[in-house]
């Protein structure tokens, strides 16, 4: 089985190396990972992260820790650019680097030269010869915010290398009760159910969120719809609803930003009533559509809103509909959300909703904007909903600092 895993993991890093002959991402991973120097360290405590979602996720545990231990060295790796990119600079670590390629002699380099005291991975990034390496060495592994799903690999017959995977892991802090029967089915069960640490990320954000006056003064009192993280297929429904309605504000934060995908998303919307955030000085002229043509605002945008619209649920999946959330607003998304837990049960809240037509964008905005009672109850409950998971970071601190 090890033989097959790492004839993947070759595989993969060809792939990679053919598609980033005309993808700046995949160009990126190549290049990032042949050019890094790591440099080493007498000890370490690492984190890593598949991608920025992940990176905020655990940026709690990532806080405290820095503040448990001042003085111990903080290593940070990223599998994904999109993650190393925009924090490859974060003052909350010593070193970022990009994950190395998982096999045994890049585990065995990387782990010899941070020297880690204990490793800790955000919800999911399984990798057999980093997670073998570590359980040799004798290093803590935790997994924080994991969850589990019977469709995964894991629990499949042909799963025996990613079941074993699981037994080289010293702790997991799970977000739900689902995941770990799921887990106690085959066995695991050093286990805590801690809950999800995205609850405390966001939860924090919202009670001091950065302060915008650009969209202050852009909302000017009225009613705002922010759609964030979003894709071509929901863009195109969200102009439709801003011609729908224009006695309401609308702002979009695409999820790539792209100065082509950016002139498309103008394309969509009225040339005379839009604006991008980076033509700001010209707000003035500006009557009820912003675009926000850069990276790293949406978290404090959402502040402003009235109802939240997240992206990316005609695609692989819904972005973070917990940012909306926990500023009290109802969220709006497309239909693939089934693996997400949080958005199942904003919908089971009645504080989000899934839409999978124009019409049914239409049809449930519409509801929520001229319903103020029905938009108020709404985004009560998601405020309740996120104020009432938060806790899982002192849950895992907890434990860490009790064995360490």
């Amino acid at each position: 089985m090890v033989f097959i895993y790492n004839i993947g993991i070759h595989l993969y890093s060809l792939i990679v190396r053919l598609v980033s002959l005309y993808k700046n991402k995949a160009k990126l991973w190549i290049n990032g990972r042949k050019h890094q120097q790591i440099s080493a360290l007498e000890s370490s405590i690492w984190f890593h992260f598949a991608s920025l979602g992940e990176f905020e996720q655990g940026r709690p545990v990532l806080e405290a820790i820095r503040a448990q231990y001042p003085l111990q060295k903080i290593v940070v790796t990223f599998f994904s650019p999109s993650g190393y990119e925009p924090r490859k600079n974060t003052p909350l670590a010593d070193a970022v680097y990009y994950l190395p390629l998982d096999t045994a002699a890049n585990a065995q380099q990387f782990i010899s030269t941070i020297r880690p005291q204990m490793a800790i991975f955000t919800k999911y990034e399984y990798w057999y010869h980093f997670f073998n390496e570590l359980h040799g060495q004798h290093i803590p592994l935790y997994i924080i915010s994991g969850i589990f799903r019977p469709g995964q690999v894991f629990f499949k017959w042909y799963g025996g290398l990613h079941r074993k995977m699981l037994k080289m892991v010293t702790w997991f802090f799970l977000q739900d009760a689902k995941s770990k029967q799921l887990l106690h089915d085959i066995g695991v069960t050093n286990i805590t159910l801690s809950g999800d640490t995205r609850f405390d990320r966001v939860w924090a954000n919202a009670q001091q969120p950065k302060h915008l006056p650009e969209i202050e003064n852009f909302k000017a009192g009225q009613k705002l719809f922010i759609a964030g993280s979003t894709w071509p297929q929901d863009e195109q429904l969200i102009a439709n609803l801003i011609t729908q309605h224009p006695d309401w504000k609308f702002i979009i934060a695409p999820h790539e930003v792209g100065e082509d995908k950016i002139n498309l998303l103008m394309s969509l919307l009225p040339a005379d009533k839009t604006l991008k955030f980076s033509q700001i000085s010209d707000l003035q002229s500006l009557t009820s559509n912003l675009i926000i043509d850069n990276i790293g605002m949406l978290s404090s945008l959402y502040q402003y809103a009235d109802i939240a619209y997240i992206g990316g649920g005609f695609g692989a999946g819904i972005h973070n509909t917990l940012e909306a959330a926990a500023f009290g607003m109802p969220v709006i998304f497309g239909p693939k959300y089934d693996k997400f837990k949080e958005a199942k049960d904003l919908v089971a809240l009645k504080a989000g909703f899934s839409i999978s037509t124009r019409e049914e964008l239409e049809l449930v905005a519409s509801n929520l904007m001229q319903n103020e009672q029905e938009r108020l109850t709404a985004a009560n409950m998601a405020k309740e909903y996120v104020k009432s998971n938060v806790g899982a970071t002192q849950t895992i601190m907890d434990y860490l600092v009790k064995r360490h």
